[in-house]
């Protein structure tokens, strides 16, 4: 089925390794002895920004990876092993031109101080292309890296869903399994509460200097206006904050935040604190019931007139004969030795049933998509080079970039400093 759209989509990926499927590193044109180098990830970036699209996000983590999901396993026949996302991040950023560039950083044992000054760098760096994508973790192996807190012995039942890692309870083509309101929320609610705060940080050290607080004039020698340097002064249940930031305020004042969110306690963050939503809906019921609420705790945050994206995410098998997907990913199954699943919903076959099922959870009022390629380089290549052409047939994606920051790609104006005379 073939649709005329009426309003276009905002389209993104999501890169993690060799491919969301844990044995795509063994596909014949994975490159697995090259996943960390920096020229492998420019690749893949740089492919993603041929295809039009409006950012990439980068995966990461503080601990291995795991198919246990909240705790190691013991397994060798998987991807074990990462580059930091941010370094990642900086390093692509200035071999392209228009793509955002979105790493994902671990808030819950890091201070804000440090990664609010590496994200305003990032977006000097891109020339206003740079956004954050903050994670909660619930892992105990993760606490002991640091040794300033302990996590209590929760279920996987209980935190997966809640936190934004991969989720047990989700059949393969993404549905809940089970209730979206997880036990052991007043802890995970803290957990969110802290995150939330950080975020607050973040965007009051990226405010602490003002647009033109750097004079550089030679004559006078004065090359700031000190005047023009703010502390913050945060004081919060998490964290006592001075500032001012020494980076001077990003060229998009303030890069995006975004958030993966599968139950009410990340909802809420979103709805407070983020820019961009990720959401992991089965269907467009689904996906217009997870909306009604993040819009109902937007209105509760204050934030009813802002502007908050909210992308569905999907994994992607992509063939432009449907049965070649739906094998290979059979395959990968096979090697792996269990069917794959996901907390989000897993889509197999071609780019122009994909478009369709995109066009169908546009209409249920998502605003845009994360896609996750199952394979990398070969899932990649199918969103660029057949499922864009096939939204563009469809009026549904751009066809050039029309904004030269990240913000202007998603319509979000450049928000005014906080601490500047009015």
């Amino acid at each position: 089925m073939t649709r005329t759209s009426h309003a276009a989509l905002h389209l993104a990926v999501a890169l993690d390794g060799a491919g969301w499927h844990p044995a795509a590193w063994r596909e014949p044109d994975a490159r697995p002895d090259e996943l960390f180098t920096a020229r492998y990830w420019t690749d893949l970036v740089t492919e993603a920004e041929r295809g039009l699209l409006d950012f990439v996000t980068i995966d990461d983590s503080l601990s291995l990876q795991s198919s246990r999901h909240v705790e190691p396993d013991e397994r060798t026949d998987q991807v074990r092993g990462r580059l930091d996302a941010v370094l990642i991040a900086a390093r692509v950023a200035p071999s392209t031109r228009n793509i955002g560039v979105i790493p994902t950083a671990v808030v819950t044992h890091t201070e804000p101080f440090h990664l609010s000054k590496a994200i305003a760098t990032l977006d000097h760096v891109s020339t206003g292309r740079a956004g954050i994508q903050v994670r909660v973790s619930v892992r105990a192996d993760e606490a002991t890296h640091f040794g300033r807190r302990t996590v209590p012995g929760l279920r996987i039942e209980d935190l997966a869903t809640a936190a934004g890692q991969p989720a047990a309870g989700r059949s393969a083509a993404g549905q809940p399994t089970a209730g979206r309101s997880p036990a052991g929320q007043p802890w995970v609610k803290e957990l969110f509460d802290e995150a939330a705060d950080y975020v607050e940080v973040l965007r009051r050290l990226w405010d602490s200097w003002e647009d033109d607080a750097e004079i550089r004039d030679v004559a006078t020698g004065r090359f700031i206006d000190r005047d023009k340097l703010h502390y913050i002064d945060f004081e919060g249940a998490h964290f006592n904050v001075k500032g001012p930031s020494i980076t001077p305020r990003p060229p998009q004042g303030q890069p995006l935040v975004a958030a993966l969110a599968h139950a009410t306690v990340p909802y809420e963050l979103v709805a407070r604190s983020a820019d961009i939503g990720f959401i992991t809906p089965g269907g467009a019921d689904d996906a217009r019931a997870v909306l009604a609420e993040i819009r109902a705790a937007q209105a509760s945050a204050g934030r009813a007139d802002e502007t908050v994206h909210v992308f569905g995410d999907l994994v992607v098998f992509l063939d432009g004969d449907p049965g070649a997907a739906a094998d290979r990913k059979a395959r990968l199954d096979e090697r792996a030795g269990a069917e794959y699943s996901s907390d989000a919903r897993v889509f197999t076959g071609s780019p122009a049933q994909l478009a369709d099922l995109l066009e169908e959870l546009r209409d249920a009022g998502l605003t845009g998509f994360r896609l996750r390629p199952a394979a990398l380089p070969y899932d990649l290549e199918q969103i660029t080079r057949h499922l864009v052409p096939e939204l563009q047939r469809r009026g549904a994606f751009r066809t050039a970039y029309e904004a030269s920051t990240l913000r202007g790609l998603l319509g979000l104006p450049r928000p005014a400093n906080r601490y500047a005379a009015a």
